[in-house]
């Protein structure tokens, strides 16, 4: 399979070093990412200032082709969909990762990790984002998680991804043997809890540096955050799809009522 691969934490990060290395030896990998960190940017695009990007060394870590550009984690997989990649290299999948640090409940909707992923789900394309559930960066880290993304993508050669939708995968950094096994879950409250601390600086400026603490769930929770917690590696079935349509028709009746809409 053709498989392009993206990520937040910036072309140099391990994470994707590993994740490109284990789906070379199987795949068709090609590899879009930013020159730098580019976590928690969200869904972003690069609208107002030109868009750099620079092949470089052919084959790096196993990959076909790898390109760096200045853009965010969205513009990434779209320009390598849209622009860099030729006909015969367009994606069967997209996989963003393996992020340093997990992305788990409601704060997906800041992580560049997940962006990345629902950016191929837009262009249509089967994608995965996948994260190490810790904050430890070494390159050993993401051998498990990159090795077990190989497995997935053979367990779910027959899966139809739903349109709109994502794979969202959360790896604990444990060894394997103290992996628990995997939960398919739905998605936690919030990871952690808002909080900023108020902190002057040795010039007298006052600043502020988020801190929130880890929000705790039942160990029964069927969600992501539970699973990762009991060891468990979580896949989440993610959809950008965001109309409540349950909704649609009660207010319907209360701003419509007998066809009369006019009412402004």
């Amino acid at each position: 399979m053709n498989i392009l691969i993206s990520n937040d934490d910036g072309i140099a990060a391990n994470g994707i070093r590993a994740l490109t290395e284990a789906l070379s030896k199987c795949h068709n990998v090609y590899v879009v990412a930013p020159d730098r960190e580019r976590s928690a940017a969200g869904h972003s695009l690069t609208l107002h200032t030109p868009l750099r990007v620079e092949e470089i060394d052919e084959g790096k870590h196993g990959a076909l082709k790898t390109w760096v550009t200045t853009g965010t984690p969205g513009d990434c997989v779209k320009m390598g969909v849209s622009a860099l990649l030729a006909e015969d290299e367009k994606p069967d999948f997209v996989i963003s990762g393996i992020n340093h640090g997990p992305n788990l409940g409601a704060d997906i909707l800041y992580s560049g990790t997940v962006s990345c992923a629902m950016e191929g789900a837009m262009l249509g394309i089967p994608s995965i984002a996948v994260s190490l559930a810790s904050m430890k960066a070494e390159y050993e880290d993401f051998l498990f998680g990159a090795n077990f993304v190989v497995s997935l993508l053979d367990k779910i050669k027959d899966f139809h991804f739903p349109k709109k939708s994502i794979l969202n995968v959360n790896i604990p950094n444990l060894d394997s043997e103290d992996i628990t096994g995997v939960a398919i879950t739905e998605l936690g409250r919030r990871m952690f809890t808002d909080d900023y601390e108020r902190r002057v600086d040795p010039r007298g400026k006052v600043y502020y540096w988020m801190a929130g603490e880890l929000i705790n769930e039942p160990d029964d929770a069927k969600t992501d955050i539970a699973a990762v917690r009991n060891n468990m590696i979580s896949i989440t079935p993610v959809t950008y799809e965001m109309t409540r349509t349950e909704t649609l028709d009660d207010l319907n009746k209360i701003l419509c009522s007998s066809g009369n809409c006019d009412w402004y």
